[in-house]
């Protein structure tokens, strides 16, 4: 007996540590030399049938661990079978019991992912007078500011009239700023004072050019981003949703417009005129044009837009040259406002988000003025409405436009928050 188990021993590899799972194959070897030994002490306790039931006991449990010790004993190597059976088990179980990692952040930024695909077509337009300068720096004054978008990569851009509109006996340039940085000076090309629309160039090209949409299949809550440089601030972002897509130009009480407006609550300030209202799909639906009050914002079709483009372009292939609208005499003395008139609507409007202002029934809305012109001196500001011209009431800006045309200095009587104050200007002569 001593002779085989040391045979069985000499099988083994020599090696500085038994491993665990060579043991039971001793045991496996020798269970009739281990039962015999345990027989031998249990016989003058035991009777001969528990001695067989344990015996039977010891040789089937032998014969199931040295079973499972020579599976694991043929694989190249122990630890690679516990890694497969860890990569087979866990991920399943981690599959059913761990949701998987959503990324909301860029899932859900549509905003965002409109910003990225226009603002690099968003452009900042200034306007400066040569013929004035700043007392302080020197530098021509900056006359109006406002926002404008490429729409041809040859250095077409589209922006609002009123933004490049030369006030009278002024020599002013036009610069673009791009997002980058770089500046351009600009020459208008065209201009249409009805729909308020203007068409910048500068000398550049291979420009990101801004994709035009449909304004005719727009719906009441669609979500619209506007982008423009207010306080020249250049690619400021504000977003809302549509309020209404016809909202007609008799009910702004510009009467001699005969246009249909976009109204959106997305903060449309001074300075973003001319900017791009976009969709979620990254297309101009409209024209940023002006802001009513806190919530109630307006901007041109882009149905609009794309008649005067193709107009434009018809005029400029069959002319041969720039329209010359800019250099015409103007009629009116300049004063140096944009201003909307107030609708019954409006004047509700006014007063739910105002809370503040007194009762106002006619008038007109002062809603941007120019930098060094006679309104900004006399000291009329962005906000005020104006309801008295010489003592006569004003009830649309044609009734302005017919004092402007007349001579002498004018009293105004305003209304600024709560507070009612006169003022007196005297406009510029044609």
């Amino acid at each position: 007996m001593s002779a085989r188990l040391l045979q069985t021993v000499q099988k083994f590899p020599v090696k500085k540590h038994l491993l665990l799972s060579q043991l039971p194959i001793l045991v496996y070897s020798y269970p009739s030399y281990g039962l015999r030994y345990y027989s031998l002490c249990e016989k003058t306790h035991k009777n001969c049938i528990r001695e067989k039931l344990l015996r039977r006991f010891l040789t089937y449990t032998t014969v199931f661990v040295s079973g499972i010790i020579f599976t694991i004993k043929n694989l190249k190597d122990e630890k690679n079978f516990f890694n497969d059976v860890k990569n087979a088990i866990i991920p399943r179980v981690c599959a059913i019991n761990i949701p998987d990692y959503v990324d909301n952040r860029n899932k859900n930024n549509f905003i965002a992912d409109v910003v990225e695909i226009t603002a690099p077509s968003v452009v900042y337009i200034e306007l400066k007078d040569t013929k004035r300068m700043d007392f302080f720096t020197g530098k021509p004054i900056i006359t109006s500011n406002g926002s404008g978008f490429i729409v041809k990569a040859d250095g077409l851009i589209l922006t609002n009239a009123h933004v490049v509109m030369a006030k009278p006996n002024s020599n002013v340039n036009v610069f673009v700023r791009l997002q980058d940085g770089n500046a351009y000076q600009g020459i208008v090309e065209d201009v249409d004072l009805h729909s308020d629309l203007a068409t910048v160039r500068i000398n550049k090209k291979d420009l990101p050019v801004m994709k035009l949409g449909t304004s005719s299949k727009l719906r009441p809550g669609e979500f619209v981003v506007a982008i423009g440089s207010p306080l020249s601030l250049n690619n400021t972002i504000t977003s809302g949703v549509i309020s209404s897509v016809n909202r007609q130009s008799e009910e702004l009480g510009l009467h001699d417009k005969h246009m249909q407006y976009i109204q959106t609550d997305a903060a449309i300030t001074f300075g973003n005129s001319g900017g791009p209202l976009v969709n979620l799909n990254g297309e101009v639906i409209g024209i940023n044009a002006m802001k009513v009050t806190s919530g109630i914002s307006f901007a041109i079709p882009i149905d609009y837009a794309k008649d005067f483009l193709k107009n434009a372009e018809e005029r400029k292939r069959q002319q041969g040259k720039l329209m010359n609208g800019l250099n015409e005499p103007v009629k009116r003395r300049y004063l140096g406002i944009t201003m909307l008139t107030l609708t019954s609507d409006i004047i509700n409007d006014m007063h739910h988000h105002g809370g503040n202002l007194p009762l106002i029934r006619h008038g007109v809305l002062v809603w941007k003025v120019i930098f060094g012109s006679p309104a900004y001196l006399c000291g009329l500001k962005p906000g005020d409405i104006i309801t008295h011209l010489n003592g006569q009431q004003i009830k649309s800006s044609t009734d302005v436009y017919k004092v402007l045309e007349k001579g002498g200095r004018i009293r105004l009587s305003i209304v600024r928050n709560d507070t009612t104050l006169q003022l007196e200007v005297e406009p510029e002569e044609p």
